[in-house]
């Protein structure tokens, strides 16, 4: 469970709504469903950026989408219906909006280009709003199933009935995962704090590892004390919230290399997950069952690691493609691949590791996913020949056996580093992040600073020294350009200088 950093450290505002939507869609439910299928057990990993914005939402902050949603229709200016009808269908036209006539009402009236009444703006602001609630919450929350039924004509009253409906659920969100992990259904991992591609973080020369023919950027970056920084405080943000230490840590996509495994060991971090590829390409091996189901040792002079290597066709298969498929043929299929598996290994016993987005993928499937999960769920638990366990869970049984001398450097995405660094625009926006990171390195600066301004200075670099920023560069989204340069025009207000001119222009 993934979002970057939208907060406005300035401000305070969220820019982007997608920690309160997908909160409301995604982070409860997952863990909810499984009070009916005490089998299975799942292992969810939370990445701190996350936690710190649920935190942030419960906590009175607000998103640029949801401060426009409390004003009164009447009231708007054009400027902000403009917004809202741009803005406002931004959800899955078959799997959530077509499914709601009113709201797909409103859809066809905006493409045909129609004039909205203000009864249809209010509607649309209250349909925005309620039809990102997963399942669960619409068929478990009164409130929201007496909207659903009235499907129109809402009343300002009904707009905030739904919006404090939301805030609720986001309160539920951090209890319930530690309720589940408490009780032993559900192990929850971390992920350095800010989501940073941790070996180029460590040293931005590391992606020619991967892939040779990578172009880096002009100005060499290369901070380990920072990826120090991303680990402790994710531990500590973990260990506040859980009541315990991390396990297991997801590093951010996947991406590792042998220069950061110290200052994952030393955090206390056990075991680790990343993609086949990263096995392949360390033991020097085609891939085959015998190789990859199973965890591996990481014996270094800091400690033993153990090292989890996903089967990356059926996380891909849950990911991108049973939502094409029925529910029962879907899970037919996924069991019957686990079932070859298992002849393969002749009664043995074996460790098949799905890991995938956990989010992103349900917006394509019927009612969010709720039906494909309930069956798979269901089939699990009956097979016999199928045990779901945490890794942990796993780990304490049979201990990993076969060390790996020197893991290869890579990522969940072809095995390299290409999707944040190589190309011409992600390289100008870490030649930047270079040129702000190095005036921490001043201590004339340093020591002129408020300790509050030092501080925001420092979480703002931690900021932007996450995957996401980089991850968009070359696709063209204007969202995410520009608040990558906000967050970097926010640091140089916060050490008293004037943001460079180039960061009020599109990279």
């Amino acid at each position: 469970m993934h979002q970057p950093y939208y907060q406005d450290l300035a401000s305070g505002e969220m820019h982007l709504p997608w920690v309160r939507l997908h909160g409301i869609k995604d982070y409860l439910d997952m863990v909810k469903i499984l009070e009916k299928y005490p089998k299975i057990h799942q292992t969810f990993n939370l990445v701190p950026s996350l936690i710190e914005q649920i935190q942030a939402y419960t906590a009175g902050a607000k998103d640029s989408y949801q401060i426009l949603s409390y004003k009164r229709a009447g009231e708007l200016s054009q400027e902000e219906k403009h917004f809202i009808l741009e803005h406002f269908f931004s959800a899955h036209l078959k799997n959530i909006i077509s499914i709601y006539p009113r709201y797909y009402e409103l859809y066809l009236k905006k493409q045909a280009k129609k004039d909205f009444t203000t009864q249809d703006y209010l509607d649309l602001m209250v349909w925005f709003n309620l039809a990102w609630f997963d399942p669960y919450c619409k068929n478990n929350i009164p409130q929201l199933r007496k909207l659903i039924a009235q499907a129109r004509d809402f009343s300002e009253e009904d707009k905030q009935i739904v919006l404090t409906q939301q805030i609720e659920v986001l309160k539920e969100i951090l209890p319930v995962y530690k309720e589940f992990q408490d009780r032993g259904q559900i192990e929850v991992t971390t992920t350095p704090y800010y989501h940073p591609i941790s070996p180029l973080l460590y040293d931005s020369n590391i992606a020619k590892e991967a892939n040779r023919f990578t172009s880096l950027p002009e100005v060499r970056f290369a901070y380990p004390d920072d990826l120090t920084s991303h680990i402790r405080q994710a531990v500590e943000l973990y260990t506040n919230v859980f009541a315990r230490p991390p396990e297991g840590m997801w590093p951010s996509e996947e991406a590792i290399s042998e220069h950061i495994l110290p200052y994952i060991q030393e955090a206390g971090i056990k075991w680790i997950i990343t993609d086949e590829e990263i096995l392949t390409r360390s033991i020097k091996k085609k891939r085959t069952s015998r190789i990859l189901y199973k965890p591996y040792s990481l014996k270094r002079e800091q400690g033993n690691l153990a090292v989890l290597f996903r089967d990356r066709n059926l996380s891909d298969l849950i990911g991108f493609v049973y939502h094409g498929m029925t529910e029962h043929a879907a899970v037919a299929d996924f069991i019957g691949h686990l079932h070859t598996i298992a002849k393969g290994f002749k009664g043995e016993d074996c460790l098949v590791t799905i890991a995938m987005d956990g989010e992103n993928a349900w917006e394509y499937y019927r009612n969010d996913g709720w039906d494909f999960l309930s069956h798979l769920y269901k089939c699990l638990s009956d097979d016999k020949m199928i045990q779901s366990v945490t890794v942990s869970e796993y780990l304490n049984k049979f201990p990993a056996q076969d060390n790996i001398r020197r893991i290869s450097a890579g990522s969940w995405i072809y095995g390299n580093f290409n999707k944040w660094m190589g190309q011409e625009q992600k390289n100008k926006a870490w030649d930047y992040l270079s040129l702000a990171r190095k005036e921490l390195e001043h201590p004339a600066l340093i020591s002129r600073l408020s300790a509050e301004n030092l501080q925001k200075a420092w979480k703002q670099i931690y900021v932007c020294e996450g995957s996401d920023w980089f991850w968009w560069y070359g696709d063209n989204n204007a969202d995410f350009d520009n608040l990558y340069r906000r967050h970097l025009s926010n640091f140089y207000k916060f050490i008293g200088q004037e943001p460079p001119e180039y960061l009020n222009r599109p990279i």
